[in-house]
């Protein structure tokens, strides 16, 4: 599985891609071919202290000027995180911007740069493609982005997503635009063996729910089969070696496994959208982390889109599930669901809104309010069962209600 993985990342990324154990020496020759005048935005946890020094040693040793090093995001990239970097971005005008940190912080770069360029409001920019159309319009062109990835989690670094989080409502957004892709990444793994545990286990359900969604969501599509082949990989890693990583978090298998696993989400995510369990997520961003918010809404989506998914069943029961082999239609959808609730549990994590500290019913009506919102309706149009507004309340409203009270049973199918 570990070949297949990475002859999969270099078909995606081949040479402007680094991944790997001891590879961050690598940065330096990656940061030297945009630009000799970096701006350096490092995560801010203290642990990465060794990191980032020898990080600018590299850059520096390659030729780059280091011109300032900037404090990164916090977690889910807030608002005021975004305006801050993009004002010193401003004040800097490098040459070549390096983040170095989880998908926060990269987050928070691609927007801080596309608000340094473009100007205006970042409320402008949220939805699909609405980056490429201004730089068209205005004939300029974002700064070149070296992503440094520091956990395995979102992929940030490989792909055309940047969320951001307004704290005040608890609401979270995004940009989807090519534009936006970091053109050089890398990624130790090494750095990620300091994660803790609920760290970990985080980014590996990101990871797989970014692989599952667009598995999903491929049905009927010209590149199902590739998307399949991304999607089962990435999820296997992460059935296989996430429980690994958290009894012993210095197992390098396991630590590259979900490495590997969760950049093939950033691949699964750049062939096909996520849908509606990343939807419900960015109304859940006061109380739950964004990795945990998805995998715990999986399954009860996973009933929801059972008619348009028996294929994907079929393949995803060897990996989930192999005793519910020669099952069909819903009793094998919920032999799916249970399956990824019984991995989410045996890594720590809630399985149902009821047991999460702070969850009330409005954050099922936020969740729903959001879900109309134009700018996030590429998610519903991902869905597998595709959903319009009018249509929210009527089936999403049950999902939501199942996955507050832990009863599959009570998701209703689309007539």
């Amino acid at each position: 599985m570990f070949d297949q993985a990475r002859a999969l990342l270099r078909q995606f990324k081949g040479d402007s891609y680094v991944y790997g154990l001891g590879v961050l020496p690598q940065a330096g020759r990656l940061a030297a071919e945009l630009g000799r005048r970096a701006a350096l935005i490092r995560d801010p946890f203290a642990g990465f202290a060794p990191a980032v020094e020898a990080l600018t040693a590299t850059l520096r040793a390659a030729g780059v000027d280091v011109a300032a090093v900037i404090p990164g995001a916090a977690p889910n990239a807030p608002l005021e995180d975004l305006h801050r970097i993009a004002g010193e971005l401003r004040r800097l005008q490098p040459e070549v911007l390096v983040s170095f940190g989880g998908g926060s912080t990269i987050d928070c770069v691609k927007a801080a740069e596309v608000l340094r360029t473009l100007g205006g409001d970042i409320d402008q920019y949220f939805g699909t493609g609405l980056v490429t159309a201004r730089l068209q319009e205005t004939g300029l062109r974002l700064t070149p982005h070296l992503a440094i990835q520091t956990a395995s989690s979102s992929a940030a670094h490989l792909t055309k997503y940047s969320n951001i989080t307004n704290v005040a409502s608890s609401q979270k957004k995004l940009i989807v635009d090519e534009a936006i892709v970091p053109q050089r990444a890398l990624y130790d793994y090494e750095v990620s063996f300091t994660s803790p545990a609920s760290l970990t286990a985080d980014g590996a359900l990101d990871g797989l729910s970014h692989c599952l969604e667009v598995y999903y969501g491929a049905t009927g599509k010209e590149n199902y089969a590739q998307v399949e082949q991304v999607g089962l990989a990435g999820i296997s890693l992460v059935v296989e070696h996430l429980p690994r990583a958290i009894a012993d978090p210095a197992d390098r298998t396991a630590r590259e496994a979900l490495g590997l696993a969760t950049d093939l989400g950033g691949y699964a995510i750049m062939l096909g959208g996520t849908n509606g369990a990343h939807l419900t997520s960015f109304s859940l961003v006061d109380i739950l982390s964004h990795g945990r918010a998805c995998a715990l809404m999986n399954p009860y989506y996973t009933m929801f889109y059972s008619p348009a998914v028996q294929p994907q069943f079929g393949a995803l029961t060897g990996v989930l599930c192999p005793e519910a082999s020669g099952r069909e239609g819903r009793p094998l959808a919920r032999a799916i669901a249970e399956a990824i609730i019984r991995l989410e549990r045996a890594v720590g994590n809630p399985a149902t809104l009821g047991e999460v500290p702070g969850f009330s019913d409005a954050h099922i009506a936020r969740a729903l309010t959001a879900a109309k919102n134009p700018q996030l309706r590429m998610k519903l149009e991902n869905m597998p069962v595709p959903l319009t507004a009018e249509l929210v309340d009527d089936y999403m409203g049950p999902v939501l209600e199942a996955a507050r009270d832990g009863d599959l049973e009570r998701v209703r199918e689309l007539a």
